[in-house]
C-alpha cells in the first residue's frame, strides 16, 4: 500500500526563507504553481492547519491557503471552504485590533496572544487568476493577516514584545480548556 502523503516539509522558524519577503507569483498557470497549490492543500490538511503559506514549505512566492475548520488545534474555528490566495494585499484596516491566540505550523508547540485588526479590506487572485476584493472579519481576517505575515518574512513570534510571552501548546490547552469550561 502506498503512502498518499506528499513530500513537502513544513520549515521551522530559523530557516532563511521564512525571514524573506516572498516574490510575486507571475505565472498562475505554470505547472510549478499548480503543483505547489495541490501540495499545500495536502500538507495543510495533514497538519490540521487553518492556513499555510508557500514560504513555509521553502517556496518564496506570494501565495497562501486559508482553510478554516474546527480541529484540535483550533476548536472554535469556523468552517470555511479552502481559498487559494495569490499576490494578496490589504487595502484598509479597522482601527480596532483584538488579541487572539495564534499558533503556527512553522513554530511548533508555541502559542501566543497576538493583536490583529478585526476587519480588513483585501484583494488577491485565486488559482484561476480571478481577482477578488473582500472584507474579512474575525477569525478569517486573523488567518489572512497571519499568512500575509509569512509572505513578508514574519512569524507570529516577531509580533510579540518579548518572545517569552509565548507559551507552550500544553499550557495553552490547559488554559483554553479552563476558559471554555
Amino acid at each position: 500500500m502506498s503512502d498518499s502523503r506528499n513530500n513537502l516539509t513544513i520549515l521551522q522558524r530559523g530557516e532563511p526563507v521564512l525571514a524573506q519577503v516572498a516574490d510575486a507569483v507571475t505565472d498562475i498557470d505554470s505547472e510549478k504553481v499548480k503543483q505547489l497549490i495541490a501540495d499545500l492543500k495536502q500538507t495543510v490538511a495533514e497538519a490540521n492547519g487553518v492556513g499555510i503559506a508557500a514560504p513555509q514549505v521553502g517556496e518564496s512566492l506570494r501565495l497562501f491557503l486559508m482553510c478554516s475548520a474546527p480541529s484540535e488545534r483550533y476548536p472554535d474555528a469556523p468552517l470555511l471552504p479552502i481559498s487559494v490566495i495569490i499576490n494578496p494585499e490589504i487595502h484598509q484596516t479597522s482601527a480596532q485590533q483584538e488579541l487572539g491566540w495564534e499558533g503556527c505550523l512553522s513554530v511548533k508547540g508555541k502559542r501566543a496572544l497576538i493583536p490583529r485588526y478585526t476587519n480588513i479590506k483585501v484583494s488577491y487572485l485565486d488559482d484561476t487568476g480571478t481577482k477578488h476584493n473582500k472584507t474579512l472579519t474575525g477569525f478569517p481576517a486573523r488567518i489572512f493577516q497571519h499568512e500575509l505575515d509569512h509572505l513578508d518574512g514574519i512569524t507570529f513570534i516577531e509580533r510579540l514584545d518579548n518572545e517569552s510571552d509565548a507559551i507552550d501548546e500544553q499550557q495553552w490547552r490547559e488554559r483554553y480548556m479552563n476558559e471554555s469550561a
